[in-house]
């Protein structure tokens, strides 16, 4: 199975795939969080991990059985910035492929969030995200052609910010 992370970070994602043998790969922006997820996963070619944003991966299209997109999503600037990283996200799954996301929402915290431009908000943590909600959510599964393998779950982290669970099959 080949599992990809996209937005890898520093691999924090990536040990359990890497101790079990899986065929790992991601992808981040950030130079040095793709330093250190080479080194954990040293027994790979360093190009399995690449220095690119998620909305321009050079990986080929239909690459992945899996793809993780934990805690990146929440980082677009705004709408476009949010589906041009979704769509590289989802382009490298095959079909049939398994889409995890989680990522922050508005959902459980809506009177505690403070709108700032269009889906980007002002957290009671003092972090400033962009939000997804359970609408949005089903309408990109929609446009996506994608089906839920499990409902949307969201966790509120005490009262600070909220963070949901999105996890789609792409469809054959």
């Amino acid at each position: 199975m080949r599992i990809f992370d996209a937005g890898c970070g520093a691999g924090r994602n990536l040990v359990y795939p890497l101790q079990a043998g899986y065929e790992v790969f991601g992808a981040d922006a950030n130079r040095r969080a793709v330093e250190e997820t080479r080194q954990l996963a040293a027994a790979l070619p360093p190009d399995n991990f690449r220095v690119e944003p998620v909305e321009a991966m050079s990986f080929p299209g239909e690459f992945a059985d899996v793809v993780i997109s934990s805690a990146v999503l929440h980082f677009a600037r705004d709408d476009e910035h949010f589906r041009s990283m979704l769509r590289g996200s989802w382009r490298v799954l095959k079909p049939g492929g398994l889409f995890f996301c989680r990522l922050a929402s508005s959902i459980g915290i809506e009177h505690q969030i403070q709108q700032i431009t269009g889906r980007r908000y002002l957290l009671p943590d003092g972090s400033e995200r962009y939000l997804v909600d359970e609408a949005l959510l089903l309408q990109l599964t929609h446009e996506l052609r994608g089906h839920f393998v499990d409902p949307l779950k969201t966790t509120v982290v005490q009262n600070q910010r909220s963070m949901t669970t999105w996890v789609l099959r792409k469809n054959v």
